[in-house]
């Protein structure tokens, strides 16, 4: 292993030893916490399945919220979503939670202090907490961790992409996987499988592709077998927010290769912002995500938060 990711490595090893033996204390909020999570740096479709998990609560009736860090947001401290925002101020997968649940999103740096808000404000109903499998310091009853093929053989950051290793699904509850995925969880967890699509409304027939998000290229193998080719590409970093100068150069990118219109994700959609008006013709591919045999899920949750202790 490179240096660098085994000092990495290690320094996670220790914190989680901490956490493990009480000796580092996890903050508890009133309400329930189900933590969705990874082992990952992105791109394993956590908001995606944070917003299942609420769809089926909705479902059920269930009051809840999400608690969310708000990556890539300019304020600070613990906030509620405003779901006419910007993702400047909030973070763009809190303003898509938002406006594809028409649920509560505290987001907050600490999300111990993000979760007090929620319960002053809406009381202390059941919390989502997302990408939250690393963020120990708040205690949760429920850790689903969605993992994908390419982290078995991943390695750790900084060389890697892992923040966690492999050994660390121990401490889930439920390991959520690709539908077609070879995996024994371990022993004693509970093992989900998803089938993962996108709808795309309106998409033209030579569209100019572009994302900021963790895996692009997995952004275009859905479209491809959706039956959209698109005639170009071009790629941002991931929570990407888009400037003035890069409308433009995607406008003379869609000149140049004679596209016909654009297309990207509902994540970028939302960081393009105003932008998106300049544009023109934006087809906005949508997730889709559920899990295959959905029917007990939802009690397997209900049924463990309401049995035994959180734990950090």
């Amino acid at each position: 292993m490179n240096p660098l990711s085994s000092i990495y490595a290690a320094g996670v090893k220790l914190k989680n030893r901490l956490y493990d033996a009480g000796m580092l204390k996890a903050n508890r909020l009133l309400g329930p916490v189900v933590s969705v999570g990874n082992l990952s740096i992105g791109g394993t479709g956590k908001t995606p399945f944070v917003i299942l998990l609420g769809e089926l609560l909705k479902q059920r009736g269930i009051r809840f919220d999400v608690l969310s860090r708000g990556y890539g947001r300019e304020s600070r401290g613990a906030m509620i979503v405003d779901p006419n925002g910007s993702a400047r101020q909030f973070g763009d997968e809190p303003l898509l939670i938002t406006r594809r649940l028409g649920c509560p999103v505290v987001v907050g740096e600490k999300r111990y202090e993000a979760g007090l808000l929620a319960e002053k404000s809406f009381g202390p109903q059941l919390h989502l907490l997302d990408d939250g499998f690393q963020h120990r310091e708040l205690a949760r009853d429920f850790d689903i961790v969605l993992f994908s093929p390419e982290d078995l053989s991943d390695k750790p950051l900084p060389v890697g992409c892992l923040r966690e290793p492999v050994a660390s699904l121990k401490r889930a509850n439920v390991i959520v996987v690709p539908e077609g995925m070879d995996f024994t969880p371990p022993v004693g967890k509970f093992l989900w499988r998803i089938r993962r699509d996108i709808e795309i409304p309106n998409a033209s027939d030579r569209p100019l592709a572009f994302c900021g998000i963790a895996r692009p290229q997995r952004f275009i193998d859905q479209l491809e077998k959706k039956g959209v080719s698109p005639v170009a590409t071009r790629f941002f970093r991931d929570h990407h927010a888009y400037s003035r100068g890069d409308v433009e150069e995607l406008l003379r990118l869609c000149d140049e290769t004679t596209a016909t219109g654009f297309i990207t994700t509902e994540k970028d959609a939302i960081n393009l912002d105003e932008n998106m008006k300049v544009l023109g013709a934006v087809a906005v591919a949508r997730v889709c995500m559920e899990l295959v045999n959905p029917a007990d899920a939802l009690d397997i949750i209900l049924r463990l938060i309401g049995e035994r202790k959180p734990s950090a």
